[in-house]
């Protein structure tokens, strides 16, 4: 069986079904993610919600970010579906999802240092310490903030190309859990199966995009959702589970399930 997880960008959305919606983490869930990745973001009076900042226009057809409303209007606020028409799904609060994903599997919280100690102190309300995962830039302002605000959650770091901290966070930090490895081309250090192998002996993990969110933003060196859906999964997904990425993150969890699948019928190695 193989060892890579998969984590589902903002659950599994399509049609009618928005992402960042508690609709769309049944979704990621039922066609087989092991990880949900999530937005948060913070009204104006506090609340955090799950939501990516910056994408109101798009997804809610506004143009007020949600940090400058106030929670009780928020929640009057519905989605727009692929055809820009008005759906039924509202924005759901933090403390909603982590009440619908409690025991089920791993979150992923994305946008952490935007609002790190609310929250680190709403994970740990609904006792869910070992079920996220956090993640910062590679930064020593940032280690210092989870130091002081969340040096309980398990933590990651974005290696961009190279990787020069891991095994110093490592000892510095008890929940340090590895890198998201990001390579614009197969020539950097995080992309090479040596970087991965050491990785795990020193038993951290490495999480790869096959994302695809901006075309100009290349997050994988082209080993990407979009070539592995169009027929070409080898040359997408595969590449990376022969990278040995511990977990893959993709728009299409079902998809890369499927495939996962295939490949161990087929007796090839993950």
């Amino acid at each position: 069986m193989s060892t890579t997880r998969i984590a589902a960008h903002r659950g599994a959305a399509g049609g009618n079904i928005h992402c960042n919606t508690w609709v769309a983490f049944e979704a990621a869930l039922a066609q087989g993610a092991d990880i949900i990745e999530l937005d948060v973001s913070r009204s104006a009076d506090g609340e955090l919600f799950v939501f990516h900042p910056g994408m109101e226009p798009a997804h809610l057809g506004i143009d007020t970010p949600l940090s400058r409303m106030e929670a009780r209007g928020i929640r009057n606020l519905r989605y727009l579906n692929e055809d820009n028409t008005p759906t039924q799904l509202g924005i759901s609060t933090l403390d909603e999802v982590f009440e619908q994903l409690k025991g089920r599997c791993q979150i992923n919280l994305d946008k952490f240092p935007t609002c790190m100690a609310d929250i680190a102190r709403a994970v740990r309300r609904h006792g869910m310490t070992q079920q996220v995962l956090v993640k910062t830039e590679a930064r020593e302002e940032l280690f210092r903030q989870v130091e002081e605000l969340a040096p309980d959650l398990p933590y990651m770091v974005f290696a961009r190309r190279e990787d020069t901290v891991s095994e110093m966070l490592r000892k510095r930090f008890p929940n340090y859990r590895g890198t998201e490895a990001i390579f614009p081309d197969e020539t950097c250090g995080v992309a090479q199966p040596e970087y991965t192998e050491r990785m795990h002996r020193l038993g951290l993990q490495v999480w790869v995009n096959a994302i695809v969110f901006d075309c100009r933003r290349v997050l994988a060196a082209g080993h990407n959702d979009d070539i592995s859906v169009a027929g070409q999964p080898d040359q997408g997904w595969g590449w990376l589970m022969d990278l040995g990425a511990d977990i893959i993150q993709t728009d299409w969890p079902g998809m890369l399930r499927a495939y996962m699948n295939r490949r161990e019928t087929e007796g090839r190695k993950p």
